[in-house]
């Protein structure tokens, strides 16, 4: 998952805004039956900006799929509804060559910016150089991690990186710190499209990013309001993805929650010719559940994060391995799954990876059962010697507290008294993420940036990335020196199937150590106007739809 949406979000809302993705094979609910048609206005309703559109600061699963699928392109993307890496402005998946530490590609004939001048090589690179930048916060941080930089810190005082060569306008070769098995994927991500250096505004670029995608901006109000309209240079002979059927794209960003759902519920005028840009609202579900005509203008995923409750290792109790496999036992995840939403919003889960990494495999790891296993989690805390209440405490907002009630009574029924300590959201995060603040227990949870185990166990179970500032993604505080090992001999494999085999042993490892407890995926769950076709969640981006084919049925309904 984005460091955006992470721990800091998810610790105050726990599983609510936490979704979790499913495989590329995993099916939404079905969509209306006619097909989308070129032409009309396809409206979004969103209550909310874009936290970035500047392609080397997005990093938010939504807003990733809306800026890739509409705005610009990246090297390669991601099948429409799938996980399935296809080659995008690049003729092909990329040649690996020394050992996975360089990677070569091509750049596709014909295509073409907003303004008509061709897409080179050489804007990647200046793009990719710009994810470096101190200056542009909040992006992947991929190519800081991946390629050679020597503290290489962006373009934009006009150094730039030797280790990515554009040899002509067609070619551009990365040269890595070590093999990277999955660097066909990790070039999905937006900070791998396009940037020319003329169009270069620094942290203004937000509001107006240059086009390589099917949409050009026509007009941007932050918090106001978005308007794409085509791209007339963009050519779909270039293009095996997008199919870019609406004439324009309206995102209101003065719609949301409650009212919006309550809109597209009545389907009236041209509110049928719109669709959710997030989350129907949880007050509004039973009334979609009850009507089956509005059933079916509901897309439906599991998305691709799984929700966690971290124990803090670095301290009593849970720095005994055995206390931690209690509080494992102990914890009714059933009750968590209700206080989520129950089974129409969130499944129970035993294992800390989500279906899209494991072949679409929802694994049990532990065996424990979904309402926990009292008399083993006593047991357990008899072993290790710890006497009943066992004290442990945690820090959340508001807006997780009946998730945090529920896991109270689940760990009570075994002998442990958890303090529930409620702060301001804004509190929260601080809290939860400073290691020498941080309670015993806290919720969270990841989402993988593309289909590959290094983009998941690594980020919250690598003790390398703890700093006395924060815990870097590890909120277990977890030091296992065989995992970090294991961790670094995995990434320099350089064959990315046996990788995968390797992270789904990590992952036995690491469930052993008790530190984690994986408690659901959350459904993404997104109306949409009788009048919107083609709608597809996308397991990618978090189960949210994928704007590559949506379209309407009678463009002229949306006039």
């Amino acid at each position: 998952m984005t460091r955006n949406k992470s721990l800091l979000a998810l610790a105050t809302t726990l599983l609510l805004s936490l979704s979790a993705c499913g495989s590329g094979d995993e099916k939404p609910q079905a969509t209306t039956g006619d097909g989308p048609a070129k032409g009309g206005t396809l409206t979004v309703f969103n209550n909310a900006d874009f936290i970035h559109l500047d392609p080397a600061r997005n990093w938010t699963m939504r807003d990733m799929g809306f800026g890739t699928r509409l705005l610009y392109r990246t090297l390669t993307t991601f099948k429409a509804g799938g996980s399935e890496v296809v080659p995008d402005l690049a003729t092909d998946l990329g040649r690996p060559s020394e050992g996975g530490t360089v990677w070569t590609f091509t750049l596709r004939d014909g295509v073409k910016y907003e303004d008509g001048t061709p897409v080179k090589a050489q804007d990647i690179k200046y793009n990719v150089e710009r994810s470096f930048a101190p200056e542009l916060t909040g992006g992947p941080d991929y190519a800081r991690k991946y390629l050679v930089s020597d503290k290489y810190e962006g373009p934009l005082a006009g150094k730039h990186l030797d280790s990515i060569e554009t040899p002509d306008d067609k070619t551009i070769v990365f040269h890595l710190k070590r093999p990277v098995a999955e660097f066909s994927q990790t070039v999905t991500l937006p900070s791998f499209a396009p940037v020319p250096e003329s169009k270069e505004a620094g942290v203004k670029y937000d509001d107006r990013p240059f086009s390589s995608g099917p949409y050009k901006i026509e007009k941007y109000q932050r918090k106001v309001g978005l308007v794409l309209v085509r791209n007339e240079h963009w050519d779909p002979a270039t293009d095996p993805v997008r199919k870019a059927y609406p004439d324009r794209i309206v995102v209101n960003m003065s719609v949301g929650g409650a009212a919006r759902d309550t809109r597209l519920i009545a389907d009236q005028g041209s509110d049928r010719s719109a669709i959710g840009y997030t989350d129907v609202a949880l007050s509004v579900l039973p009334k979609i559940f009850t009507n089956p005509k509005t059933q079916q203008r509901m897309s439906s995923m599991v998305d691709g994060c799984t929700g966690l409750i971290y124990l803090n290792t670095s301290k009593p109790p849970f720095d005994n391995q055995k206390v931690r496999m209690a509080a494992q036992f102990a914890a009714d995840k059933t009750a968590l799954q209700t206080a989520a939403g129950g089974p129409q919003m969130a499944e129970v889960v035993g294992a800390i990876l989500p279906p899209g990494l494991t072949g679409g495999v929802q694994r049990d790891i532990l065996h424990i059962p979904p309402t926990g296993d009292v008399e083993k989690a006593k047991a357990l805390l008899a072993e290790a010697g710890a006497q009943a209440p066992v004290k442990i405490r945690m820090v959340t907002s508001s807006g997780g507290k009946p998730q945090a009630e529920a896991l109270q009574a689940g760990l009570k029924r075994a002998g442990f008294d958890l303090q529930i300590d409620l702060v301001d959201v804004s509190a929260a995060g601080g809290i939860n993420g400073t290691p020498a603040k941080m309670p015993e227990l806290q919720f969270g949870g990841w989402c993988p940036d593309y289909p590959s185990g290094s983009t998941f166990l690594p980020m919250i179970t690598d003790s390398r990335l703890i700093s006395e500032a924060y815990h870097g993604g590890n909120a277990a505080l977890l030091k296992d020196p065989a995992i970090d090992k294991k961790i670094s001999e995995i990434e320099s494999m350089t064959d990315a199937d046996a990788a995968g085999k390797a992270w789904l042993e990590l992952e036995g490892q690491v469930m052993a150590t008790g530190a984690y407890i994986p408690v659901t995926l959350v459904k993404q769950n997104n109306l949409y106007g009788s009048n919107v076709a083609g709608v597809k969640g996308n397991p990618i981006w978090e189960g949210n739809p994928d704007f590559a084919e949506i379209g309407l049925k009678d463009p002229n309904l949306s006039k």
